[in-house]
């Protein structure tokens, strides 16, 4: 009976286990147990962990982002100010530590130096979409380790990009609609106007329409404060209508009234910060960080990146599913990645055998050829030096032929000579003997 039973195919013999949520009762307990106080344990772990946040923060020089950031956190980071010289859009990253009460944070800010100073824009956008990927990337090889280090990895994934947008009060700019066009699927936007005291309320309130509209026609998609959640639904539901928040900056503490206040001293007047009829800074800072800095970090994770790692497994060739729409096992996926890359890595090895046998033919004809035009040339040679070996040979035995026959001319011309002067001896001796005998007489 065993041996019928275990016969069965895997999926058989575990068709009776449950599945989890399937037929799960409610069941009563008779006392307490304690599991209760999971929300504490979770909270003191997360306590002592720490957190961490990390802003993006995107807009053009000068409009106040050091500023803004020195002013949502009450503090003074340390940064040099940019110039609009710069050749191109750089991204400068900075990390601190920060603690209030007994809660750290490990924050860091991303500015992006030069953002709209080139003539060409064209491609500013690119470096800041490049660098969100490289921190999903990096994120992504951390998790695909065998040894994974997740709980103390530092996290520099993108949690919240604060656009900062010029106070023109007319429209959003080109550079403006294109970038957001190409973050807003990678990292969660909060449009927000800098410097906002540079125009006048009822500009402002015009602006504000103006950009929304533009935002929704160009189909950007910009961070909404979530409504799920019961606790805080109204009051994001609310600020989700103030959307973009028009702030102010300053680290300048003026006293007003009998109270030191953050404030700007104009020759007209005072600005407040943290004076809602003045800007929406107090919104913006509640929204950010007091209600929704760790909804921010979960849709980081649970959208933004799911869809970076989604997009970048399939690139890789894993998925969920087969075509026949049937669940797919890492293993099997795995298995057939590999089966795929032998069978792409035996076909290159093929082409690069035959690559390679064609090259050794052509080398091997060349050769030839080099071989038999050295051999033609060296026919040529040879018979141009046995040429001129006889030419030489032939002038020898001329030049031979001439010394001999001059040396036949000399020898006849001394005998003829020698033979003279024998017979002009003879006659003078003759003579000089007939002038004796005359002499006798």
């Amino acid at each position: 009976m065993e041996a019928e039973a275990n016969s069965g195919s895997p999926e058989d013999s575990w068709a009776f286990i449950q599945r989890p949520g399937e037929g799960c009762r409610t069941v009563p307990l008779a006392g307490h147990v304690g599991f209760d106080s999971l929300p504490d344990q979770l909270v003191n772990k997360s306590v002592s962990q720490g957190f961490c946040f990390n802003i993006l923060c995107v807009g053009e020089t000068g409009l106040g982002k050091s500023t803004l950031m020195d002013t949502l956190f009450n503090t003074k980071f340390e940064g040099e100010p940019a110039t609009h010289t710069q050749p191109g859009v750089q991204l400068r990253s900075n990390t601190y530590d920060l603690q209030e009460s007994n809660v750290g944070l490990k924050l860091t800010i991303v500015s992006t130096v030069g953002f709209g100073d080139q003539i060409n824009k064209e491609d500013s956008y690119k470096p800041i979409v490049e660098f969100i990927d490289a921190q999903f990337e990096a994120y992504l090889q951390e998790e695909l380790k065998i040894r994974r280090v997740l709980h103390t990895y530092h996290d520099s994934r993108i949690h919240a990009c604060l656009y900062f947008i010029a106070p023109t009060g007319h429209s959003l700019k080109s550079l403006d609609l294109v970038t957001m066009k190409k973050l807003d699927s990678k990292v969660n936007i909060i449009p927000i106007i800098a410097k906002s005291d540079a125009i006048s309320k009822s500009e402002l309130t015009k602006f504000k329409i103006k950009i929304t509209s533009e935002l929704v026609s160009n189909g950007v998609q910009i961070y909404q404060f979530p409504t799920d959640d019961e606790s805080v639904a109204e009051i994001n539901g609310t600020m989700n209508a103030h959307l973009p928040f028009a702030v102010i900056g300053s680290t300048e503490e003026l006293k007003i009234g009998n109270k030191m206040m953050k404030a700007r001293q104009y020759p007209w007047g005072t600005v407040q910060v943290e004076n809602e009829a003045h800007c929406d800074f107090v919104k913006l800072r509640e929204m950010l960080i007091r209600v929704n800095m760790e909804d921010l970090r979960e849709q980081t994770h649970s959208r933004h990146y799911e869809l970076y790692r989604r997009c970048k497994l399939e690139e890789m060739g894993f998925k969920d599913t087969d075509p026949d729409s049937k669940p797919f096992s890492l293993q099997e996926t795995y298995e057939a990645k590999r089966n795929e890359f032998l069978g792409e890595l035996q076909k290159k090895e093929e082409e690069m055998r035959q690559m390679f046998v064609q090259r050794v033919k052509e080398k091997e004809a060349e050769l030839k050829e080099a071989e038999k035009e050295l051999h033609e040339k060296f026919d040529r040679l040879k018979k141009l030096h046995q040429d001129e070996k006889k030419k030489l040979e032939d002038k020898k035995k001329s030049l031979d032929d001439e010394v001999n026959a001059f040396k036949q001319r000399k020898t006849a011309a001394e005998l003829l000579q020698s033979q003279g002067s024998q017979a002009g001896g003879s006659q003078t001796l003759k003579r000089d003997k007939e002038k004796k005998n005359l002499g006798f007489l």
